[in-house]
């Protein structure tokens, strides 16, 4: 029997991970990306820039993989660049495949997309942001794909974490946390659970078991963010410490946004439930901050 075959668009950190265990299971896979270079050993690879005004993508139709999943990110700073790492590359890659009819595909999405910013708690199903200019690039994205009559399934992921290097840890290792007040609620999602959960939904599709068409990716535990810092604080061993101004925060001083970072910004102050995550059958690794933050420490070094 053919082995079962996945092209990973954008092929980076998620896509590697997801592919790690796909591959494990016998399926073929193949990344797309500018650089091919650095896709894991046993990964087919395409270079190309997926978001280019004149990308050619017609050899996914020759490719006709079994399955995508869509790593997309922004090419560029700004809105423009959202609209072409989002809104652009999503129509070159749905034209690529022309007329080939993949059993599915997955496009990693952010909570960004979601309009509530007042601490509320958000729903798979919940409004969509109207104003925010990089959440719309994404949503027009992700209604393009719904819409192309492909089976679809929309991953809206929040914070998605795992670096020992990453911003957060560096920030409060140097002393530094976010303001107490006023409460701001964090989401996030470890990046093996990520990755995880890509693979274990593909696995599911192929066996007849196919995904809600969007889902939020995220663990069981939204927080107020300062409690999320203090804790990792404590753990790294500080007992003092300053704290950052709230405005600060809201001018972009914690980075992230659902698809890569901490899992705050200005205004992802939101509570966000997994639903559809959790009836898909797939149990979390890190199914809160204090379980994920504490498998990040112990691969830190331990001199700075």
């Amino acid at each position: 029997m053919k082995n079962k075959s996945v092209l990973i668009v954008g092929c980076g950190d998620l896509g590697a991970r997801a592919g790690a265990i796909l591959q494990e299971a016998g399926w073929t896979l193949t990344g797309l990306r500018r650089n091919t270079r650095h896709l894991p050993q046993g990964f087919a690879g395409i270079a190309a820039d997926y978001a280019a005004t004149d990308a050619q993508l017609s050899m996914l139709e020759a490719l006709a993989p079994d399955y995508l999943i869509l790593t997309l990110k922004p090419s560029g700073s700004g809105e423009e660049g959202y609209r072409a790492g989002f809104s652009r590359a999503m129509h070159n890659v749905l034209t690529g495949l022309g007329e080939h009819r993949p059993a599915g595909i997955i496009m990693v999405s952010s909570t960004r997309v979601y309009a509530e910013s007042e601490g509320g708690w958000v729903e798979d199903g919940s409004p969509l942001a109207t104003s925010d200019p990089a959440a719309l690039a994404i949503i027009d994205a992700e209604r393009q794909l719904l819409a192309s009559g492909h089976p679809a399934c929309v991953l809206r992921c929040a914070g998605i974490y795992g670096d020992p290097e990453g911003y957060l840890l560096h920030r409060i290792a140097g002393g530094e946390l976010c303001s107490q007040t006023p409460l701001r609620y964090s989401n996030r999602i470890h990046r093996d659970d990520v990755g995880g959960l890509l693979a274990w939904l593909l696995q599911q599709w192929d066996r007849g078991v196919a995904p809600a068409r969007t889902m939020i990716a995220v663990d069981n535990e939204p927080a107020p963010q300062f409690e999320v810092e203090l804790w990792l604080a404590r753990e790294l061993g500080f007992t003092g410490w300053r704290t950052r101004r709230a405005t600060d925060m809201r001018a972009g001083g914690l980075r992230g946004g659902g698809l890569r970072g901490s899992g705050l910004r200005g205004a992802d102050h939101k509570r966000c439930r997994n639903r559809a995550l959790q009836t898909s059958g797939y149990v979390l690794r890190y199914p809160d901050y204090r379980s994920g933050y504490a498998a990040v420490l112990r691969d830190r070094p331990q001199t700075r």
